[in-house]
């Protein structure tokens, strides 16, 4: 059975959790930014960047899939980045009735001088925590996410 002083600490935790989620939130958003804003980019032109090289060439709905983005914005995005010379449409090679969007240059390399103080920082935030902290962390961060990109995707649905 648990106390109205335990309820009562859960109920914090929660909120401190909630409150530190909304703040790492806005800090991401805020970086991403500034970042894109310093290579010429909106800041979903970059995250945009981020999903290609991570998951490499897709399908505009492949790439709804991962972003949560609907497929107008989707194609509006594309274009935006092959205007800026950053991606390119290429066809499927099993399905030729496919186009692919792969990204053009080293997207890596252009970007990396932009995060070496950032990533140096979380690198030495996460020096303090345990292997099974970490598991947990990152769990957490991996199911909000797909959380979030799904409220991302229902709110898209909403827009048409």
């Amino acid at each position: 059975m648990h106390s109205d002083s335990d309820t009562d600490a859960r109920k914090a935790l929660l909120e401190a959790v909630f409150a530190s989620g909304r703040e790492l939130s806005t800090a991401a958003v805020m970086f991403h930014t500034k970042l894109s804003e310093l290579r010429g980019l909106s800041a979903t032109e970059g995250k945009a960047i981020d999903i290609l090289l991570r998951f490499g060439p897709m399908t505009a709905g492949e790439f709804g899939q991962h972003s949560g983005l609907a497929p107008a914005s989707v194609t509006g995005l594309m274009q935006r980045l092959e205007s800026k010379g950053i991606a390119r449409r290429i066809k499927h090679d099993e399905d030729k009735r496919k186009v692919l969007i792969e990204l053009i240059g080293d997207q890596v390399t252009a970007a990396t001088p932009y995060f070496v103080d950032f990533m140096s920082g979380l690198t030495s935030l996460l020096e303090g925590y345990s292997d099974d902290d970490l598991r947990v962390i990152a769990d957490y961060s991996a199911k909000a996410a797909e959380i979030q990109k799904n409220a991302a995707a229902r709110l898209g649905n909403k827009a048409h």
